[in-house]
């Protein structure tokens, strides 16, 4: 009896060893509600439609992460994370389950060897330094052009592999990153040849960061665009919190070499003002679209498109709000950005306002 009282405990003291050494954590956002968007264009004609969106503070998502400890400074970790549309119940993004991230890492000392589909290093001052961080009907995405190139990289690349710099560094961090295409057939997979990097410096109230990425073009996207044409884009942002107000602003320029020349630069300034349990977020964006008077309508040097927008996130708790967002974004010549899809405002404005509650588990 004793014996077996013996075993018993050293089994258990092994299994709370184990247990301590990796860990599995399932999390999640759930984040929609209601929205109202304008659509009119430079001709007069008008659409107004109702819907609800899944994304206002944060886009809905599902879960699971983990770590282990290998011993010797050295772990193991895994990240798998897919989009939800509590709307209508889906999950992922066409044959993507965990649509938004699927990575397996090893991280020591040295810092971080990340391999999987992962987000790139030129998205992440994107959302950083939005201050809806690239969410709801006011997010600088709804200005951002791919110039007609059809490069699947803005936000995310499948197969790629990433290295993190460690922590500790005095305030400097940064990432590189490679993805290949694999010979795909298809947008999704051919446009898929990425690198690029991103480097930055964060101390007390100040944050400041650069990145570069570059995407080779096999499947063209629309006229003039062919295979081996590049899209490229680079990116500068920081912020500075004085306490009763963080400031925010970035430059944004994306443009394609080869068949195409075709440039847009983008710069926001705006900024996040703590009120009590919430916040009231602000935003400025102005884009400048430069081609030649050859280019297909969009990619001209008039087309040109301005965005503002304003919300207010009140916090019941740590893991619950209610927003409300608004965005007013103007047209210029052929130019047809949207505050959200689908919509057609050709010259003229677009307008949304929506409202909804954010919970995070």
């Amino acid at each position: 009896m004793k014996k077996s009282l013996l075993a018993l405990a050293v089994l258990g003291a092994f299994v709370g060893a184990a247990s301590a050494q990796s860990s599995v954590t399932l999390f999640g956002i759930i984040d929609t509600g209601v929205a109202r968007i304008e659509n009119k264009t430079g001709t007069g004609v008008k659409t107004t439609t109702n819907q609800m969106l899944n994304d206002g503070v944060n886009t809905s998502r599902l879960g699971l992460r983990g770590i282990e400890d290998l011993g010797g400074g050295l772990k193991a970790g895994f990240h798998l994370e897919g989009g939800v549309s509590p709307d209508t119940g889906g999950a992922g993004v066409g044959n993507k389950f965990w649509n938004r991230r699927a990575t397996v890492s090893l991280l020591g000392n040295f810092g971080e060897v990340r391999l999987g589909r992962d987000y790139v290093p030129t998205f992440w001052n994107l959302t950083t330094f939005d201050p809806f961080g690239y969410n709801g009907v006011a997010q600088i995405a709804n200005v951002i052009s791919t110039l007609g190139s059809g490069a699947s990289t803005l936000v995310r690349a499948d197969n790629t592999i990433g290295y993190f710099l460690p922590s500790g560094l005095g305030g400097l961090y940064g990432q590189a990153m490679i993805a290949a295409g694999e010979g795909g057939a298809n947008a999704t997979q051919a446009n898929n040849k990425y690198y690029g990097g991103r480097l930055g410096y964060a101390a007390g109230p100040f944050d400041v960061a650069a990145a570069y990425g570059q995407t080779k073009i096999d499947f063209p996207g629309s006229a003039g665009v062919v295979a081996g044409d590049k899209y490229k884009m680079w990116n500068v942002a920081g912020s500075w919190n004085f306490g009763v107000a963080k400031a925010v602003a970035q430059w944004i320029q994306g443009k394609t070499s080869g068949a195409t020349d075709r440039k847009q630069t983008i710069w926001q300034i705006g900024a996040v003002v703590p009120l009590g349990q919430g916040e009231i977020h602000a935003a400025y964006d102005h884009a400048n679209m430069k081609g030649g008077a050859g280019e297909p309508a969009g990619f001209r040097d008039a087309d040109d498109a301005n965005q503002w927008g304003i919300g207010y996130v009140y916090n019941l708790s740590k893991r619950t709000a209610l927003y409300a967002n608004y965005s007013h974004l103007k047209n210029k010549g052929a130019s047809n950005f949207t505050v959200a899809t689908p919509g057609s405002a050709a010259g003229g404005t677009s307008t949304g306002v929506q409202g909804g509650i954010r919970h995070s588990f």
